[in-house]
């Protein structure tokens, strides 16, 4: 089986393996593997960016997202007319001769990879470059053109020990993808710690963050692939992290779980205190600057 591995932590958001696929595919007919993809509205490869926290306390992800290439494909499954078929490799096509315009492939794919051509009246979709594959390319355009190393393709076997630190998207769903990501994005709190007396930075402040109850799982809009927390999975309660503030009194805490947390901050010769249900369910928290009192 071939299979992605896309690690979020290497991307640096370049977009060039969303530009070689439209580059590979807009105007090209590589019938039988696809029909040309349109210059506007279809990104078979396409780049998901997302702002997170606030200013300064911001961080953008970036997850680059194909065809699933599911294993339990449900595609598959809704297509009357039989166009999409599994290759002996995993990778999963739809075939443009066979492809009636249905559009019952759409509505069933949990990652929202099918695309409708309403020119030429067929679902369309990332077909992993397979095309080239036949021809003797290793990778697809995108694993080609990637500068970081970012996206990995090849033998399930070959990848094993990337993908046995990976997850996939929407796990819950249940389809079994072919293409993992390492480094998923997942919450983050984040603060600066100052004396209001001497308005003054506060470094080496012990900060602990300990969590607490889980928010109900909300129900997810969309497509959301910027945030690991909605890609299944239970956060720990009752975990402890612990950090201090650098010389500019700030202190983050990265990659942590959607959970209700509370936040001891301490310091020798300070008042010690504590911020209480600090959720992170729906955004990552900045909470700005918080000042510290010299005890008496």
């Amino acid at each position: 089986m071939k299979s992605f591995v896309i690690d979020i932590a290497k991307c640096n958001g370049c977009y060039n393996c969303q530009i070689a696929c439209k580059e590979e595919h807009v105007g090209n007919d590589w019938t039988p593997y696809a029909k040309p993809q349109p210059d506007t509205g279809q990104f078979w490869m396409k780049m998901h960016e997302k702002v997170r926290g606030s200013v300064p306390k911001v961080k953008v992800s970036y997850v680059a997202t194909p065809c699933m290439h599911c294993r339990d494909a449900r595609c598959i499954a809704s297509c009357g007319p039989g166009a999409i078929y599994r290759r002996d490799d995993g990778l999963v096509l739809i075939d443009p001769v066979k492809c009636t315009g249905c559009m019952a492939c759409l509505d069933v794919c949990p990652y929202g990879s099918i695309y409708f051509n309403r020119d030429l009246g067929l679902a369309q979709k990332c077909t992993g470059c397979a095309h080239l594959l036949d021809r003797g390319w290793k990778e697809p355009r995108c694993v080609d053109v990637c500068p970081t190393g970012a996206i990995s393709f090849g033998e399930e076997k070959e990848l094993k020990t990337l993908i046995k630190g990976a997850d996939v998207l929407f796990p819950e769903e249940g389809t079994r993808p072919l293409v993992h990501y390492l480094n998923l994005p997942k919450r983050f709190i984040a603060g600066s710690i100052f004396d209001p007396v001497e308005d003054e930075c506060l470094e080496d402040v012990r900060v602990t963050l300990t969590s607490g109850a889980t928010p109900a799982r909300r129900e997810r809009e969309g497509a959301d692939y910027c945030f690991r927390g909605d890609h299944g999975g239970q956060p720990k309660t009752g975990v402890t992290l612990v950090s201090t503030t650098d010389d500019f009194g700030d202190f983050w805490f990265n990659q942590i779980d959607t959970a209700q947390y509370v936040l001891k901050i301490e310091k020798e010769g300070y008042v010690t205190r504590t911020i209480e249900a600090i959720d992170v369910s729906e955004k990552d928290v900045n909470l700005g600057d918080i000042d510290l009192q010299r005890a008496p």
